[in-house]
């Protein structure tokens, strides 16, 4: 969850932290075949993780996320998450920039000046209507297009899929937000409590296929993996300039391993 109140660790440091205890149990985890897949090399505690985070989901966040839904005006729930997705805009907006998107980054730009004006703090969309395309960028991203190779897979705690570049990246990316810099421990919490209500309802309708996966673990590495090298190298599995593709950074560890739990193109982050 990403949750952190002003004068504690920082979200970084928790999951560091948990990580350190969870790896302690990951002797514990059976892996298929008995030796880790190419590209996987934690993959006895990382599946220890997942095994923790898929039961913090159950016990907690999917019956809290479904609450939500069932109980919150479908209004409501749509202005609360254009809220959450304005509050942190300027982390796209930032990395567009970086990575040289400058019609991108004039589009989004004009997108958050609109939907803070005129969408009364973000709690519209008028953008939207005004054809300014939404777009979804990140700073590990950013870090992919400049060349930087993602690592190994790292599922983390309570914060769900990632990869060793990603890790790194999500820190960065909470600091080009304006919610890093709250100063209000209590308005703090509560945003990071909000945020990850939505977020978590967003993905309900995903809950149904990661469950009825053979190896539910394996299928959320492989759609995480597929969709982030979508998003870094495009469909043509490389921008110009860039010449690693998955198969060559990870000999064995294919985008479309159906034996590993499909191929799905998206992945719950938690």
């Amino acid at each position: 969850m990403k949750l952190q109140l002003m004068n504690s660790p920082p979200r970084w440091a928790l999951a560091a932290a948990s990580l350190a205890c969870m790896s302690i149990l990951g002797g514990c985890a059976t892996i298929p075949g008995g030796k880790p897949t190419p590209g996987d090399p934690w993959e006895r505690m990382n599946r220890s993780i997942w095994s923790f985070d898929n039961a913090f989901d159950h016990a907690v966040l999917r019956p809290v996320a479904s609450g939500y839904v069932s109980y919150t005006p479908t209004p409501i729930r749509h202005s609360i998450h254009n809220f959450m997705t304005n509050l942190t805009y300027s982390d796209t907006i930032i990395n567009d920039l970086l990575q040289g998107k400058l019609e991108d980054f004039g589009t989004d730009t004009a997108r958050l000046v609109v939907n803070t004006v005129i969408g009364i703090g973000g709690l519209f969309d008028p953008a939207t209507r005004l054809n300014l395309d939404r777009h979804d960028t990140d700073v590990g991203q950013t870090l992919g297009l400049w060349g930087l190779h993602r690592g190994p897979f790292l599922m983390l705690p309570f914060l769900g899929p990632s990869d060793v570049r990603d890790a790194f990246g999500r820190a960065a990316d909470e600091y080009l937000t304006p919610r890093a810099y709250i100063q209000d421990p209590y308005a703090r919490w509560s945003l990071f409590l909000v945020n990850d209500v939505d977020a978590r309802a967003q993905l309900l309708n995903q809950d149904r296929l990661i469950d009825s996966a053979f190896d539910s673990y394996a299928f959320v590495r492989n759609a995480y993996l597929q969709n982030r090298q979508f998003k870094v190298h495009g469909s043509q599995g490389n921008q110009p300039g860039q010449t690693v593709t998955p198969e060559q950074e990870f000999p064995g560890l294919a985008p479309d391993d159906s034996s590993s739990g499909g191929n799905d193109g998206s992945s719950p982050p938690r």
